[in-house]
Order: structure tokens, then sequence, then C-alpha cells
């Protein structure tokens, strides 16, 4: 048996000679450089002690070595877990104590901070900087770059855990095998039609699904290749358009990229797809983008638990503020959120899907993963929608109140808690409000104690070391009462109707 996923990235290489990354600084990497490194590193994991089954666990800055250990990672046939760079150190113990890992990666920068952590749950700690350098690096140095003999991996073992969250604030980590990772990215290659004459300006953070699994597996099952940015500048992404075929990105890039003034049917002549996600993409944007460049964005719709589940034509019309199709193997229906029967086309409803991509459970929360699936097999998603009569599928709420900000999954209830535990609060309710920049802007609504002097300045101050920065609400705005149904339940949906145009 081979390497499940790691064989199909050989199979598809064009060449060792052929290009697979470009960095912002010049820098060139090639398909037989990307295999000799990531051996160098696989040789340094086993060294260490790492064996199949372990969980490796980064938290540091986007960079081609910090890629080349997730495929080191698969290579040893290890679990790779990218944790967000913005999670404090209350955050990662956690995540940390959770999954147990055999190695956590860190920043030289937060190594004081994190390595308590790392001992506690007794993972080894190395370092790895932006620029690529770390103790991980020097080890790998010293390693033979000669072939690494991949560690046998079936479609069904596990490629990586993806922490998620719920509205109960406790995070799940969501395990993906080599099969959802593969399938979903051969599939989004055939169905974007990427080859080997691809080059992905890739400016998205590679700890989320998108930027990870959709963007660079996608690549590399193509034998395509990225312009690598460390993270999305609107000037040196229309710059590098002059070099690339394809982007994929999150609503705020498109929005910056069309306020500025360099944004032209010259700039992305060379360009033959723009792709976006994690968040919806403003009807207004999506018309903006296309009036200036010609181009229309073609936007789709995934979960970390899922990978992409659909998305709009390559050919065909891209409907604004529509998610498309099922990809080809993905089942799904739209359902009575009560009774589970099919809805009509133009009723909402959840939304269930099922095929390939889907994953295979939370980590170590067997009763939580039987709740998520119904008996048939179908992955309830907590996201509501409805099919047009045209078989579009549209995202029109959140089940679970998730909310999206700037591409990235912020969960009320872990918000609510820690307002609430500030001196002087009754009670909070966080809601997502439509953001021209972020998709959805992060908002709190606090009752205070009578008397309390408590305002937005010392709950922003209160929060800012205690949650990442893409948690943090954009408003904190003050009232006297929330408003609740007859069970006693806030009704969040009164909330978002009230401050809809709050960011306008």
């Amino acid at each position: 048996m081979s390497n499940w996923l790691f064989e199909a990235v050989r199979t598809a290489a064009p060449g060792d000679a052929a290009p697979f990354i470009e960095t912002a600084d010049g820098r060139t990497l090639s398909y037989g450089e990307m295999f000799a490194r990531s051996s160098q590193l696989a040789r340094a994991l086993v060294s260490i002690g790492v064996k199949p089954g372990d969980r490796i666990a980064a938290q540091v800055e986007k960079s081609v070595e910090a890629l080349l250990l997730y495929l080191a990672t698969v290579r040893t046939g290890g679990v790779f877990l990218p944790l967000n760079n913005g999670y404090t150190a209350s955050e990662i113990d956690y995540f940390i104590g959770d999954a147990e890992p055999a190695l956590f990666v860190v920043d030289p920068a937060t190594r004081a901070a994190l390595t308590p952590i790392g001992n506690k749950y007794g993972a080894r700690v190395e370092t790895l900087d932006r620029d690529g350098g770390g103790s991980l690096t020097a080890l790998a140095a010293g390693e033979s770059d000669s072939a690494f003999d991949d560690v046998s991996r079936g479609p069904d073992d596990l490629a990586a855990i993806l922490y998620t969250s719920g509205t109960t604030g406790r995070s799940k980590g969501a395990m993906l095998s080599h099969d959802n990772l593969l399938s979903n990215a051969l599939t989004l290659k055939d169905y974007w039609r990427f080859t080997p004459d691809d080059r992905l300006l890739h400016a998205l953070p590679i700890f989320h699904t998108h930027g990870l699994f959709v963007a660079t597996n996608t690549v590399l099952v193509a034998g395509a290749s990225m312009i690598f940015l460390p993270r999305f500048d609107a000037d040196q992404a229309i710059s590098a358009m002059t070099r690339a075929t394809t982007m994929m990105g999150v609503p705020t890039f498109y929005v910056r990229l069309v306020q500025h003034g360099g944004l032209t049917r010259e700039a992305t002549r060379h360009m033959r797809l723009f792709i976006s996600g994690s968040a919806p993409l403003l009807a207004e944007t999506h018309r903006a983008f296309e009036a200036l460049t010609g181009h229309r964005v073609l936007e789709r719709y995934g979960m970390t638990e899922t990978n992409m589940i659909t998305s709009n034509p390559y050919d065909g019309d891209r409907v604004a503020g529509a998610v498309g199709f099922p990809l080809p193997g993905v089942s799904l229906r739209v359902v009575d959120v009560e009774t589970g029967a099919p809805v009509p086309d133009g009723d909402v409803g959840m939304i269930e899907v099922k095929g390939p991509n889907v994953f295979k459970g939370y980590w170590r929360m067997p009763e939580k993963t039987k709740t998520e699936f119904r008996e048939d097999g179908f992955f309830v998603t907590g996201d509501l929608g409805k099919r047009d009569e045209r078989g579009y599928l549209h995202i029109v709420g959140r089940g679970k109140d998730l909310v999206i900000s700037g591409g990235y999954n912020v969960y009320p209830k872990e918000i609510e808690s820690e307002i609430d535990a500030l001196p002087g609060v009754v009670e909070t309710a966080v809601i997502g409000v439509a953001h021209p920049d972020f998709g959805e802007g992060v908002t709190a609504l606090v009752v205070l104690e009578k008397g309390a002097s408590v305002d937005e300045t010392a709950v922003l101050s209160a929060l800012s070391g205690r949650l990442a920065k893409f948690k943090q609400p954009k408003r904190v705005l003050f009232l006297d009462d929330l408003p609740r149904n007859a069970m006693g339940k806030v009704q969040k949906n009164l909330l978002r109707e009230r401050y809809a145009d709050l960011y306008t």
C-alpha cells in the first residue's frame, strides 16, 4: 500500500525541473526541490521519534518551509494540525491538551510562552520562523535529501485535524482522511480546469482549509505552480497577476482590489479564473469586479468538516449571491429542520451533505460525531439554504449562529463567555452583521448591571489578550435588555435585523 495522498502528488508532478513555488522575494522552488526538501524534513521528523498516526501541531508564520512541513507530515504517516497564528496562549493550551501532539512547531518569538504548554502535554517543541529558519530547519539540514520511503497510508487513514467549534464554545477537531483531501483536490482540479500551465496567486493563510487544502492540494494534483505571497496586499496581487493565471481569495481580497485604482482589464488580462469563498461575497462587489475586469468571480461553498461542497460552474452563469451546484460525487439535500424531510425548491431548510469529501468525525468526540450525522450517512452542516428554480444553492443563514468574518469562523458563545465574565456585565449576545470589508462584522450587544461604568473601549481592551484578533468585536453596543421569545431564548434574528445597517 502506498501513501494515498502523497503518491497522487508524486504521480501528478510534471518533472523535477518544473516550477512549484515562487515567493514574493524572488525565491523559487522546483518540484524536484520540493521532493528533496520534504524528504529531509520527513527524515528529521522520524529522527526525533514521530511515528505514523502521531499529531504534528504547528503555529507558525506562512512560509515555504511551513508548507513543506505539512507535506513531510503526510509522508511520515503523521497527522497535521495547523493552528491559527492569532490564537493566544490560553487558546493554544486547549488545542495541545486535546490533540496531544508528539511535536509542536512554533515561531521563535513565541517559543518562551508556548514551550511550557508543549511540555505540559508531552510534546516536543521546535521552531520555524517566517523566513524558513529555526531549530526544525536545522535538524532537517543534517538529513539526506535522497528519496524518502513514504510511510504507507490508505484512503481512510488520517492526514489532518482542523479545529472548528460550536455554539457550546468547546472547539472540535475535524478528522480529515487522506481520501477526504485527495478526492476533493482531484474534483476541484477537473471542475476548475487546473493544468500544469496554471500558476495560482496564493495570498491565503495556510492554517486554514482554504489556503492549505483547497489551494495547495489542487495545485499539487494538477502539477501546477504558485506565486506564494506571505499575506494579501493589493499592490503585490495586481503586480503578480501578470504572471499568474488564477487566484483564490476571501471577499475581503476582492473588496480591496475593487477599491484599488490599478484593477483593470489590462491588469487581469493574463488571468483566467478568480475564485472566492470562506464567506459570502456581496453582490455589489461581484458586479463591480466584473465591470472593472470583465471577469465574473466564481463563488463556492465548503466547510472545515467537508472541504468543498458546491461551486458555481466554470462554464455557464456564475450567479452573484449563489454558491452553485454540488460538486461531482457530492450529494446534497435541503431538509426541514424539524422533520428532516426534503423541502421544495425555494423553501429554506437545513443543508445536509454526503460524499468522499466529508470528514471522519470529531477527534475524541464519538457522541458529538454521532449527533451530527443522519442514519443514512448525511452530515448536518448547520447551514440554512435554499435552491432556486435553476438548482443554484443559496446560503441564507446558519442554524448554529456561526459568524464568518474575513474568511474565519467565529463562534459567538466563546466571545459571549469572555464578555460575560467582566465585572458589571449581566449578559451578552454576539451576532454577525453585514460588513463591506469582512463579509460579516463580529458585533457584541451587552446588558450591564445598573450603575456599571463599562464602555466599549473597556470591553475591547479586556478581550485583546484573551481572544485572537479576528474574533474580537468590530463594535460593542449596550442595551437595556436582550429580546427573547416565550421560552426565554435570545432572539438573535431580531438583533441582526435591528443592526443590519450598522457598518454601511
